[in-house]
């Protein structure tokens, strides 16, 4: 004999419930944005009712506030602001979603919506560009910080003109001196002591240079 396989039971408060959008947002001077839509989801193997409370309902129509969707299957709620005024310009107001089995009274789960009206989307979108323009010069001033102190101690080498100094003065000490009769190199190119002097110097100036980068 076979046992009817039975539905564990569900507890109070703790279905998920899925619903989007989850913020909404009203422009005062954007009339078709004073109509916004809801779209509640049941992704599961039974029915469920739905009820929507609001926490000032005098400013919204809800379209069907209360129903039902079928298993696997969502519904359309529809939320109309009917009082565009000033004075309720940034208050934050909250839609709650109470889901329940068909056949129970008890709230399975709920899921709150919050809504906003805004003066314009223009001033909107301006501010979110200037919260934009100042994360990037963050952004940058941060990475530009971070790698100033690496650059500074990557060490520079001698430059190609110290160099061929040093080599010009090396070349010059390995030179005869005047008066060295004996050398096979020609008379032209022999040094007199002063001016080996002045290479040692200029090499020894150079060698510092380089010793210090």
């Amino acid at each position: 004999m076979h046992q009817q396989k039975r539905q564990p039971e569900l507890v109070e408060g703790n279905l998920p419930v899925f619903v989007f959008p989850t913020e909404l947002i009203f422009y005062a001077d954007d009339q078709s944005t004073h109509k916004q839509v809801l779209t509640l989801y049941n992704p599961y193997e039974f029915a469920l009712k739905f009820k929507v409370l609001c926490t000032t309902p005098n400013k919204y129509v809800v379209v069907d506030a209360a129903g039902a969707v079928k298993p696997q299957c969502c519904v359309d709620i529809v939320i109309r602001h009917r009082d565009v005024r000033s004075c309720h310009y940034g208050v934050i107001d909250k839609f709650r979603l109470q889901v329940s089995e068909q056949s129970q009274r008890k709230a399975l789960g709920r899921k709150e919506v919050v809504a906003t009206l805004l003066p314009s989307a223009k001033e909107q979108q301006k501010e979110e560009e200037e919260k934009r323009i100042k994360e990037h010069l963050t952004e940058s001033l941060f990475f530009e910080q971070s790698f100033q102190p690496e650059s500074k101690t990557v060490p520079s080498g001698p430059s190609l003109l110290t160099i061929f100094l040093g080599v010009v003065c090396i070349a010059a000490l390995m030179l005869p001196t005047l008066g060295d009769m004996e050398s096979l190199v020609p008379l032209y190119l022999h040094l007199s002591v002063n001016q080996k002097l002045v290479a040692a110097y200029i090499l020894g100036l150079i060698t510092m240079a380089i010793l210090r980068t």
